[in-house]
């Protein structure tokens, strides 16, 4: 095999990689967009977490942590779990972010931006 048939090859095989990655992104994104398309909006269950409410009701999800009286880190536990460990029942969460979204949404003023984390304070004596 001659020098240039190797290098054509390599250059067909390179080639034939970056469609297949950028085939597979592509469809990748409009199964997720016709996947969030049809989810908008809907009822709050409690295998749901808090960044899936917040997809699907196109809210900051900022906005559904204050409501519980989280931190604003991301948070992946359901929200059946949120419930159990603070105490509270799934009509109590429910209720809380039912409130924060629709109060996040227009004829409502924006909701305010996340908190920014503070640097730790050093303690000289």
């Amino acid at each position: 095999m001659t020098r240039d048939r190797m290098w054509r090859r390599l250059l067909i095989a390179m080639f034939v990689a970056v469609v297949a990655f950028t085939g597979y992104h592509a469809a990748r994104t409009v199964s997720d967009a016709i996947y969030w398309n049809a989810h908008r909006d809907e009822p709050i269950e409690r295998w749901m977490t808090i960044g899936y409410v917040a997809h699907s009701y196109h809210v900051p999800p900022h906005v559904l942590h204050r409501a519980l009286n989280l931190p604003p880190a991301p948070d992946r536990r359901p929200l059946g779990r949120i419930a159990q460990d603070t105490g509270q029942t799934m009509t109590q969460i429910d209720g809380k972010l039912t409130y924060a979204i629709v109060h996040a949404r227009p004829p409502y003023p924006p909701p305010a931006p996340p908190p920014r984390s503070s640097p730790p304070t050093s303690s000289k004596p």
